[in-house]
């Protein structure tokens, strides 16, 4: 039987945050169902999360690793001339394109580093509250475990698995669905540092460079439309991109040769509540963003770091942190989808196509 103060269950990015900010000063135990991060569509981190990193002392060990530099953005959205917008203005910088499985590594590693009990692989068999702690029954390759801890931190991704046997709900927004590739590319040529967005009658493409001389891209559209067919046969994304020029010609200049691709749940959702006594939710367990927003790692990082600080003051008597956390992530959903809807109302040149009314509450 292992005692901790805080069971953390998920080891991407915002558990592995909310377990590395806590070891310091707190007996965590870090559950994590994987031992390789699965594919992902290809997530960067905005200038923003410069100052994340900075605060959490993460800063100069994550640029060492040397992830690909984001110097903007790239779209063809509301118009059939390309804009950008460039991050060499920004107050912090440029942004990255990660090499996901090695950024959650290190994350995890840091946590480990810091103090943190790492259990990994390890599947969930059992939740229960109660009186005083929450016990929880894991599965490892050295047999049984049994976790005793004060404080939980729900970081399990949209599945939020401890949240959901306690009751919580999601409440998810649209259909949203993606296929995804990656593949090799050279990293010269039309958009080598940008991240590249294309609006199409039926959704919209996405590419960008990742690490390792790799390239993503993804086609976004709704489960039930007849488009959703591209997204589920990723064989045919390359030859589909014929209605994106913008996203064609940044394939064809970086020779992109697809190796592996994957089929995603892409939709808006929260978590109601996201946080009651004894625990609370983080990253995409609380909130999942549309990949439109390009919002999602940078909330794995926040809400880590806010959840460790509440778990933490929690702990020390402080019966109002988790109330205050709930309205933190109330409002940052709210800005959230203010904002992801303005930006699809941007987007004029199909009225009559049934991704767009939706967006616009027309259909």
């Amino acid at each position: 039987m292992i005692h901790a103060d805080v069971l953390v269950l998920g080891g991407g990015p915002a558990g592995a945050t909310a377990a590395l900010n806590l070891a310091p000063m707190r007996r965590v135990v870090l559950v994590e169902r994987q031992t390789q991060s699965p594919g992902r569509i290809g997530e960067a981190l905005p200038p923003a999360a410069r100052r994340l990193l900075i605060d959490m002392g993460l800063i100069d060990e994550f640029i060492a690793q040397c992830h690909v530099p984001c110097y903007g953005n790239r779209s063809i959205w509301g118009r059939i001339a390309p804009a950008e917008t460039e991050f060499l203005r920004d107050p912090d910088g440029h942004g990255w394109h990660l090499d996901r499985a090695r950024f959650d590594a290190w994350l995890r590693h840091t946590a480990v580093a810091r103090g943190a009990m790492l259990l990994m692989p390890a599947r969930l068999l059992s939740i229960k509250r109660g009186a005083d702690s929450w016990q929880v029954r894991v599965a490892t390759p050295g047999g049984e475990q049994i976790v005793l801890a004060a404080f939980a931190i729900d970081a399990g991704g949209r599945a939020a698995p401890l949240a959901r046997q306690i009751g919580a709900w999601r409440r998810a927004s649209g259909r949203l669905v993606c296929g995804w590739l990656h593949g090799s590319a050279c990293s010269m040529g039309r958009g080598s540092r940008l991240t590249a967005v294309e609006a199409v009658e039926n959704g919209w493409w996405y590419t960008a460079p990742v690490p390792d001389d790799r390239r993503v891209l993804a086609f976004l559209t709704d489960a039930d439309l007849p488009a959703a067919r591209i997204a589920h046969n990723t064989a045919c994304l390359v030859d589909s991109t014929v209605t994106a020029p913008e996203i064609r010609a940044i394939l064809m200049e970086s020779e992109f040769v697809p190796i592996s691709g994957g089929f995603t749940a892409a939709h808006s959702s929260v978590l109601e509540p996201c946080g009651a006594a004894g625990w609370l939710a983080a990253g995409d367990a609380s909130i999942s963003f549309d990949p439109l927003s390009a919002q999602g790692l940078l909330h794995a990082l926040f809400s880590g770091l806010a959840a460790a600080e509440v778990a933490h003051f929690c702990l020390a008597g402080d019966d109002n942190a988790v109330p205050r956390y709930t309205r933190l992530m109330n409002s940052i959903h709210q800005a959230y989808q203010r904002r992801l809807d303005f930006y699809y109302a941007s987007e004029t040149r199909w009225p009559s196509a049934p991704f767009w009314q939706r967006r616009r509450g027309l259909h």
